[in-house]
């Protein structure tokens, strides 16, 4: 699963690890139970403590530092959704704002920049939505999730009884 939320095989193994077991564990824990060698691991450490998906602790007379993995699944979902947003999704929009701002000097130019305002305002759209999301509580998101595809079952249903007219309010 590490490889494709975009961590390393070796980064991915290191959380899996820390993810399935209950006691925090020391780097050279890790080393030996994964065979990887303490480099590995303390560079794997670190690119997961940059992604905030572990935490650190020290056992007092102890001088290592020990690892666990974050214990709310949500939690672990909303930090890694967080994380590739901050890494693509963000510079992606960076860039489309400012495509956007260029001149446009032939009809080429104006059917590309079109083209890239709508990539904006869907990547911006979905952007917001996950903002939304992210301020949601663990317990109202599980049940959105739930709800499935009747939310596009009550979105017909709306249309129906109101029109397909963009209400003011959803803007």
């Amino acid at each position: 699963m590490g490889s494709r939320w975009g961590i390393n095989r070796t980064v991915g193994q290191i959380y899996a690890l820390l993810f399935v077991t209950e006691q925090q564990l020391h780097a050279d824990d890790i080393g030996e139970k994964l065979g990887i060698s303490r480099s590995n691991v303390s560079i794997g450490l670190k690119e997961l403590q940059s992604w905030g998906l572990v935490r650190l602790s020290r056992i007092p007379g102890d001088r290592r530092e020990y690892f666990t993995s974050l214990g709310d699944v949500q939690e672990i979902f909303r930090v890694v959704a967080a994380e590739r947003r901050r890494r693509e999704v963000a510079p992606t929009l960076s860039v489309l704002r400012e495509s956007l701002l260029v001149t446009v000097k032939t009809p080429d130019d104006a059917f590309a920049q079109e083209r890239m305002r709508e990539m904006h305002d869907l990547v911006d759209m979905a952007n917001n939505w996950f903002d939304d999301l992210q301020r949601m509580s663990p317990e109202a998101m599980a049940q959105l999730m739930k709800m499935g595809s009747k939310v596009q079952k009550l979105l017909r249903t709306k249309e129906r009884l109101f029109g397909s007219a963009k209400d003011p309010v959803d803007e």
